[in-house]
C-alpha cells in the first residue's frame, strides 16, 4: 500500500491486546516499508507501553474496553488510543516525564514514551481517555 494507511483495533484492555497490537503496527510497517524501522520501533515502543499501563492499571480490572487507531501520514505516525477506563490520576505525563530512580522496577513507560515521541496527550474524555501520539517521521539516510 502506497500513501497514506489507516489502520484499527479495538476489544477487551486484556494482556493479549499487546499481542494484537504488535501485529497491527508489524503490519503497517510491512505495508509501509518507507517507514525507517527507527520510527516503527520508537513508535511501537510507545504504543505498547501506554496499551500496557491501560492492561495492568485499567479500572474495573478485565473490564475496559479500549480502541487504538494509527494513521500513517508521509511526514508522521499518529496514534489514538482510548480506553473507558476511571479516569487517569492527576497530570499523569508530567509525573512520567521523569524518569525514577536506577533501582524502581515501574515508572518507566510514560517517561521513555515523552522521549521516543515528537508529541503525547491524554485527556479525560466522557465515558473514558484519550491518548494522542505522534512521531515525524525521519528520513532514510
Amino acid at each position: 500500500m502506497a500513501g497514506d494507511g489507516e489502520y484499527r483495533l479495538e476489544g477487551l484492555a486484556v494482556p493479549e491486546t499487546l499481542d494484537l497490537l504488535h501485529g497491527l503496527l508489524a503490519r503497517a510497517g510491512a505495508e509501509h516499508p518507507d517507514i525507517t524501522p527507527a520510527d516503527l520501533m520508537m513508535f511501537e515502543t510507545a504504543v505498547i507501553e501506554i496499551a500496557g499501563n491501560v492492561v495492568e492499571h485499567g479500572v474495573p480490572p478485565g473490564e475496559v474496553t479500549y480502541g487504538f487507531r494509527l494513521v500513517v501520514l508521509p511526514d508522521r505516525l499518529e496514534g489514538t488510543l482510548w480506553d473507558s477506563g476511571a479516569p487517569l490520576p492527576e497530570a499523569p505525563l508530567e509525573q512520567g516525564s521523569v524518569m525514577p530512580g536506577e533501582w524502581r522496577e515501574d515508572g518507566r513507560g510514560l517517561a521513555l514514551a515523552g522521549t521516543v515521541l515528537d508529541d503525547l496527550s491524554c485527556q479525560r474524555v466522557a465515558g473514558g481517555n484519550r491518548w494522542r501520539m505522534t512521531r515525524l517521521r525521519r528520513s532514510r539516510a
